[in-house]
Parts: C-alpha cells; structure tokens; sequence
C-alpha cells in the first residue's frame, strides 16, 4: 500500500471524525483474516502496517513451544507479491464499515442528549405492529402501538410530532422510541406555543393525560400580575388551540397552580365549581363539597374530570355534593327561609340554597354569607 494511499486513509478518517489508529488497527486485523484464508495457512496470521509508508508485512504465527497459558509464537514472514492491491481492497471494506459505525455513534450520541425533546417527523409506515417516523434522512423513530392515544390513526407521508423516551444502541441503527401519549409531549407542546413558557416566566407544575380524550396542566407564574393561565390560553384562545390541533381534539384544561392544597383541589375540578375542600393529610386526600347542580360536572363523564384532578393534585378525591355532605354530617344542615330558600356555608358567592338544592350563583355582601336579595328575605 502505498504512502499517498496511507495519507488519504487518514485525511478520510479526519474528515469523517474517526479514531485514525481504531481504523488503522481494525484494518490489520482484517487483513491478518483476509491473508490467512487466501493463503491458506493453518496457523493464525498478524499483519503490520507501517504508519508512514503504507507498507505491509503479513507474519505467520507458529507455534514455538511455551506452555498452554503462555504459548510462544515464531513469527514467519509470509508477505504476498500482491499484497497493496488486496491491501486496497480490505481497507475500502473496513474504511465502508468503520464510517457507518461512526455515523451510528454520532445519531446514538444526538439523540441520546434528546431524550425527553419533542421532535417533528413524517409517518414512513404504519400498521397494527409499530408505526415508523422518519426524522431526517437516513434517521428512524418507533412509535409503538403502546405509545399511541387510541384514537388516532396516520397517513403515509403524514407530519407529527412526538416525544423521544428512549434511545438505546443496537447491532444495527440507534434505536429511537417515541411517544404521542407520554405526559411530556403536552409540555414541550406548550414550550413551542407559549413564548411565556419557553422563557421560564411561566411554569408548568404538573400534567394529567387521558392521551387523545382530555388533559389538565396547572400552571404558575414567576412574574407577579401575569395571569399564567391567560398566557396560555393565548388571545381568543389562539395558544392552547394549537395544542389542541396538534393532540387531534384532545380537550385541555389549563388550571391555576396552588401551594395550598386545597385550593389547587379546587382548581383542579375545573370548570366545576367548588364551594369547599376537607384536606386529610396523613392519607393524602381531599374531600370535595360542591353545589348540587356541580356534581355531575365535578365528577365528568365517567368520573374522568375527577380522575385528571387526582392525578394532577396527586391528591385521591372524594367529591360529594352539598346535600350529600349535610347528610354525612361534614356541613351545617339547610336553615329553610319561608319554605322557599336554604343558607350553607360559602366561599364568597351567596350560601343560600333553593327548595331544589340549588345554590344561588350572585355574591355575597361585605360582612355576610348572602347577596343582597336573599339577606333582606332573611330579615323578614
């Protein structure tokens, strides 16, 4: 092998980013089994590869003696007429090899660092098995079924974006598995569409997922006097809309974040509206009183607005409503005000009840439990 051939092996492996003694050293191995079989000997072969000059010296190792775990070898010159043009041939093999290592060691480094990112790519396959997505050219993500909300479904050529929970090394590419229902896609949707978010003036506490059915995030503010759910919402709901339309309809709830337990319980059930919280420490669990008219809100269609709550509050929720609580002893019992009208304790809005349990939705006056209508009934 000649010099200028040695120079273009190690000008390739700069180029290219590679080891230039890993790929001289894997070239002499490779050439050691390459000689031993087209010379047909029985012994093992070494080769040397003269860093400067590109010459090459093909040994036979024969055994010399020694004992069984330390052997002696004498080494046989057995170097070929031909020896640079098979030379040339073994190191396009390895130097096609060693690249492709390489350039799976820098996507396994890149998207290892991304662990945790959502990324953008177009749907290549999908069937009941796995759905493949494309990130760039000669890059592949998994999106296994167990990572994909129920109801969607994807279209060759399709643009999504989804959430990378793990990459992981392979005999062959980098494996990368993403995922459209992991609670983090919700976030870094958010970071993408609310500048208030992506600059850190405005954090996500929390986020509870039904993937593909309904969300809630609670959501807090660095700044005093901005409203961080406002910020998400976005002007006419322009911000969390995109979200939405990326997630497919998924309906998103975006809540206030508390450090009082009970309050945050309360914004949690949103929009149901909650006239008081019992919060029991040691178990870690919230008794919730809401109006009469609230519960079937509270609760949600198959108890999945209370669900979302607990796993949002990571606070178990037990809801009940006024009346349910007065008959379990946990609030005062009705005072009927001329057969017509019942007064609860509130929180801020009127505490009078209807005949049918139905609370009066008007607040209530400096210094009472009732708005003004019901206080001047309650004098007479």
């Amino acid at each position: 092998m000649a010099s200028e051939l040695m120079e273009a092996l190690k000008a390739l492996a700069r180029e290219k980013n590679i080891d230039e003694y890993a790929m001289l050293d894997r070239l002499e191995s490779s050439l050691a089994a390459t000689y031993r079989k087209i010379l047909d000997l029985e012994n093992e072969t070494r080769v040397v590869l003269d860093r400067d000059s590109g010459g090459i010296t093909v040994y036979e190792l024969v055994p010399a003696g020694g004992t069984e775990e330390e052997p002696v070898f004498e080494e046989r010159d057995v170097t070929p007429p031909d020896v640079s043009r098979t030379a040339a041939q073994a190191a396009k093999s390895v130097i096609v090899g060693m690249i492709r290592d390489a350039e799976r060691e820098q996507i396994f480094d890149e998207y290892q660092d991304r662990v945790g990112d959502a990324v953008t790519g177009t749907v290549q396959q999908s069937d009941a098995r796995y759905t493949l997505i494309k990130l760039r050219e000669g890059v592949e993500a998994l999106l296994p079924p167990s990572e994909q909300p129920t109801t969607e479904r994807y279209d060759h050529n399709q643009r999504i974006k989804a959430y990378i929970t793990e990459v992981r090394k392979t005999t062959k590419e980098p494996s990368i598995v993403v995922s459209r229902t992991h609670p983090g896609l919700l976030k870094r949707l958010f970071e993408l569409e609310v500048p208030e978010i992506y600059d850190g003036i405005v954090e996500i506490k929390s986020v509870a997922r039904e993937p593909g059915l309904r969300s809630k995030i609670a959501v807090s503010s660095r700044e005093p006097g901005l409203d961080p759910v406002g910020a998400c919402v976005g002007p006419k709901g322009s911000r969390v809309r995109m979200v939405v339309g990326e997630l497919r309809g998924e309906r998103i709830d975006v809540v206030p974040w508390s450090d009082d337990p009970a309050q945050f319980v309360a914004n949690a059930l949103s929009p149901a509206k909650v006239s008081k919280v019992l919060i029991h420490e040691a178990e870690r669990s919230a008794t919730v009183i809401v109006p009469d008219d609230q519960l079937s809100l509270a609760i949600g269609k198959e108890g999945q607005n209370a669900r979302l709550a607990a796993k949002l509050t990571g606070w178990r929720i037990d809801i009940k409503s006024q009346m349910q609580a007065v008959q379990a002893g946990m609030s005062e019992a009705p005072v009927t005000v001329e057969g017509e009208v019942a007064h609860v304790e509130g929180d801020g809005r009127c505490s009078a009840l209807s005949a049918t349990g139905i609370r009066c939705r008007n607040r209530s006056k400096p210094g009472s439990t009732l708005c003004s209508l019901h206080d001047k009934e309650a004098v007479k």
